[in-house]
Formats: C-alpha cells, sequence, structure tokens
C-alpha cells in the first residue's frame, strides 16, 4: 500500500510539472504573436509625431516650444539618417559574410528556405528605413 501512495504521489508530480511545461509554452507563444503583431502595426517603432505629442502634454510646452521641439527632432532625424547611411554598408559586409557562412553549411533544400527567409528580412528592413 505505501508504495502505491508514492507512486500516485510521483504521478501527480509529473503530471502539474507536465502541465506547467505546457502553460508555459502556451504563454509563450501567445507573448510572442502579440510582439509580432504589434510589430506589423507598426507600434514597435517610435512614431516622432507620437513622442512629440506626449512631450507637448507631459511638459505642458506652448506653440512656440513645440515648434522648435520640432524642428530640433526633425534635424536630429536627419542627421541620424546619414549616419545609418554611412555605416549601412559596413553592417551590409558584415550581415552577407555571416550569410554566405550559414549557406555554406545548409544542404540545397535548407538554402531554399535560408535565402526565402533572408530574401522576406531584407525587405521588411528597407520598407521600415522607407518610413
Amino acid at each position: 500500500m505505501k508504495g502505491y501512495t508514492r507512486l500516485k504521489l510521483w504521478l501527480a508530480v509529473a503530471a502539474v510539472f507536465a502541465l506547467g511545461c505546457a502553460t508555459g509554452a502556451l504563454l509563450d507563444s501567445a507573448y510572442r504573436l502579440r510582439v509580432d503583431a504589434a510589430r506589423e502595426a507598426g507600434h514597435g517603432r517610435r512614431s516622432p509625431e507620437r513622442m512629440l505629442e506626449k512631450m507637448r502634454r507631459d511638459l505642458d510646452l506652448d506653440e512656440r516650444q513645440a515648434a522648435e521641439v520640432r524642428k530640433i527632432v526633425d534635424e536630429t532625424r536627419n542627421e541620424y539618417r546619414s549616419l545609418r547611411g554611412e555605416a549601412r554598408p559596413r553592417f551590409d559586409a558584415i550581415r552577407q559574410s555571416a550569410r554566405t557562412r550559414i549557406r555554406a553549411l545548409l544542404n540545397p533544400e535548407q538554402q531554399k528556405r535560408f535565402d526565402a527567409r533572408v530574401a522576406e528580412k531584407d525587405a521588411r528592413r528597407d520598407a521600415e528605413e522607407k518610413q
């Protein structure tokens, strides 16, 4: 009888562990779906308009101040774009080198899937940069 009780206890512990794993996997999946949906909707990127509106509310900016802040943000954005343009060739070279090395490890079927994934990522990045 004692062995039977011990077996039931171990089965209960195993069942609780399995349920915990399943719950964790489901919650992780749900979280990833929400994050991906938010990115696709553009919520993952900082909107200059939203940032300016929040700053205007939080700091109670008057019209003159808001116009000056907008001007500074626009100038700074252009400086960042210029810097990204200067650095992009180096990033692209590093990215391409890594892709070439990874692709060399793959069989022909994996290479096709890898190439499709790379093309999709490149298209998404190019679309985000045009915004």
